[in-house]
């Protein structure tokens, strides 16, 4: 006999965990359903543990820099206390979501959800109903397609790594290829970087990510642009990547082989036929509320709806639309404004609003500040060499655009640029605000 429940949500990540929570006390009985540890991507396989690795490897970096400026000794890393750190994190989160969970009223299923019909949905041999059902299922490393393509590691193999490898070669040039690459090479790698593209960090600033390559070059990071990867194999010692660029192929021997060419949601197992849910191109076909077109009881949020940056604070904000529109009737949509990014090298590199492609298409007159900025105190009292932005402000309503940062503390400074996109603050009331100095925020009305 089948249990019945006002909602089911596949998926324990933060936007399984956003909505579950609120409509729970609104009076409705939750039901969450997960075949990983509850928790997540961010909080196991992502942004958490990341950071986690890189508060080692950035002390690493810093105190490198700083040698000779009164800093003595070669600083390096430990990498299975580095792991035990991190796990000091990760390894309670699974029980703690499932308590929490508890403690609110909400059942947990751990195991497969497969739809049986547009309301009913199977999870290893027990059957629920569902009057609604919230896919919050997050993404997974995208098919690639090659031979060999099962011997690739993915971004959880890595953060799980007990032992540092020696050679390690990236598939693939974004987030996860930039971030790992800088954490691996500061650990005493060799890495070598296969990116299919022209450059590195496609959905950053070119002019800012040609700075930060001087980074990569400096922690003696391969990066190979324009090289396609064909095939992996097994060998006595390790991997082989084959790969061409430029017509010229290349092979290049690895103790391991980390997929880092994109992530997304993997529908495959959930069985959508069976609940009508319409799927075009990869993506839920979703209305303004995030819910689906074609199957009214089925809603998205986060990786899996695909509506806005595969960013934590989106799966939140997600969340947040989601349990409004269930609780009192479609009326919530989301608002992706000033949703600022950060890829976590070192030094970061951030973004939020508009490039300066995309403000030039738009039609609007802006003016520019371009300038890398190695000389400002920022950068040197840290004896950093790369530092600079692009921020693009409207002529006519002196509203920003578009900012792009590379450098020290960038990854808290873009938050008052998004701050300011979201709610109409100008660029002279930027300019106007004290901050607290020397911080990386007050070199804000300089950028302006």
């Amino acid at each position: 006999m089948a249990r019945r429940y006002d909602l089911v949500v596949i998926g324990a990540g933060t936007a399984a965990m956003g909505v579950a929570t609120r409509v729970r006390a609104a009076g409705w009985t939750v039901a969450v359903v997960d075949f990983r540890p509850f928790g997540g991507t961010c909080a196991l396989r992502g942004c958490d543990p990341k950071k986690m690795l890189i508060s080692g490897t950035s002390a690493v970096d810093h105190a490198r820099r700083m040698r000779g400026k009164g800093v003595a000794g070669e600083a390096h890393i430990d990498w299975p206390e580095l792991m035990a750190f991190k796990r000091t994190f990760t390894d309670p989160v699974p029980e703690l979501q499932e308590r929490t969970y508890r403690d609110k009223g909400v059942d947990t299923f751990q195991g497969r959800a497969r739809f049986t019909g547009p309301n009913t949905l199977e999870v290893d041999g027990e059957f629920l109903d569902a009057k609604h059902v919230l896919l919050a299922s997050g993404a997974e490393p995208i098919r690639l397609n090659i031979p060999g393509e099962e011997y690739l590691a993915t971004n959880e193999d890595f953060l799980a790594l007990e032992a540092m490898p020696r050679r390690i070669v990236l598939v693939g040039g974004g987030y996860i290829a930039a971030e790992f690459s800088h954490i691996a090479a500061l650990a005493g790698v060799k890495v070598t970087v296969l990116q299919h593209g022209d450059r590195m960090l496609k959905h950053f600033d070119a002019d800012l990510v040609g700075w930060l390559m001087e980074k990569f070059e400096a922690l003696g990071i391969d990066v190979r642009t324009g090289a396609s990867v064909e095939h992996v194999e097994k060998t006595d010692t390790g991997y082989r990547v084959g790969a061409s660029a430029d017509g010229t192929k290349i092979s290049i021997d690895a103790d391991l082989v980390v997929h880092a060419a994109g992530r997304a949601p993997s529908f495959d197992a959930l069985n959508l036929a069976a609940a009508g849910v319409e799927v075009e191109n990869g993506r839920l076909k979703l209305n303004e509320f995030l819910q689906s077109m074609s199957n009214p009881a089925v809603y998205a949020a986060g990786d899996a709806a695909q509506k806005g940056p595969p960013l934590t604070p989106v799966s939140s904000h997600d969340a947040k639309v989601v349990a409004a529109n269930l609780i009192k009737a479609n009326h919530a949509r989301p608002d992706y404004r000033g949703v600022p990014s950060v890829a976590f090298t070192l030094p970061p590199i951030a973004a939020v609003g508009m490039t300066e492609e995309q403000a030039r298409a738009s039609g609007r007159k802006f003016r520019k500040q371009i300038k890398k900025a190695s000389s400002w105190f920022t950068a040197r009292q840290s004896a950093e060499s790369v530092y600079g932005f692009k921020v693009l402000v409207d002529e006519e309503t002196d509203s920003v655009l578009g900012a792009h940062l590379v450098g020290p503390h960038v990854d808290e400074v873009i938050n008052m640029f998004a701050l300011a996109i979201r709610h109409a603050i100008t660029a002279a009331d930027l300019k106007q605000t004290m901050f607290a100095y020397p911080t990386g925020a007050s070199d804000i009305g300089y950028m302006l």
